[in-house]
């Protein structure tokens, strides 16, 4: 577990929001006192486990990218 300053965190939201999202925790510190721990509020394991859960559910004509019959276009 690592602990970044609150500049460091500024500069690099999205790097460290990256990392927590593949399950890394961080701990966010206010000259070296620790404010906040960024955990992930969803494994990224649970996202790849729920692709997928619909198929067979629903089917897709094969006209769905077809345009419009001429009533439906304003």
């Amino acid at each position: 577990m690592e602990t970044v300053n609150i500049h460091y965190c500024k500069r690099n939201l999205s790097r460290l929001l990256s990392r927590v999202e593949l399950g890394e925790e961080i701990i966010i510190s206010n000259r070296g006192v620790p404010m906040a721990k960024l955990v992930p509020f969803h494994t990224s394991s649970n996202r790849q486990a729920s692709l997928g859960l619909d198929r067979g559910h629903f089917i897709v004509l094969e006209d769905f990218n077809a345009p419009l019959p001429v009533y439906f276009q304003l």
